[in-house]
């Protein structure tokens, strides 16, 4: 009867410890959505190394994430819906970039604020740009020897 019961417990222990386990795991991978945000679109001339789910940055802080990317078959431009959380107004100058967060790391994207009174709303396009530079790109300039010599 005792080795029923030790089975038991230490089953018990096992599914917690499972159950604690994926719940870390979705805290940490942020996996629960921010409620309430808005979307606005913006048009790229390339988003390498981004995806769907990629941050969406200002000042370095998260403020929402990526969630659609699709091609304009008219333009060749990737067009991004950007999901940004409620509460935060952005000036209807504002820029997005691409940006990389270091020489090996991911790319993210980049909200640099600008300095209208007026703010955008959901559904609006952010026309100021700037898509990912590519580092393979740099680099075979760089060895090629393009540029001023």
């Amino acid at each position: 009867m005792s080795a029923v019961r030790t089975e038991t417990i230490v089953g018990a222990a096992v599914v917690a410890a499972a159950v604690g386990f994926l719940l870390y795991s979705a805290q940490f991978a942020n996996v629960s959505r921010e409620a309430g945000g808005y979307g606005l679109t913006a048009s790229f001339r390339s988003v390498e190394g981004v995806s769907v789910g990629t941050d969406v940055r200002l000042a370095g802080v998260k403020i929402g994430t990526v969630t659609d990317i699709t091609l304009d078959p008219q333009t060749f431009r990737a067009l991004t819906t950007l999901s940004v959380a409620q509460g935060i107004a952005l000036p209807d100058d504002s820029a997005v970039v691409i940006s990389s967060e270091g020489l090996l790391g991911g790319n993210f994207v980049e909200i640099l604020p600008g300095g209208s009174p007026f703010n955008f709303e959901a559904g609006d396009e952010i026309e100021d740009t700037q898509s990912s530079v590519s580092l393979i790109s740099l680099l075979l300039k760089f060895v090629s020897g393009s540029g001023d010599e």
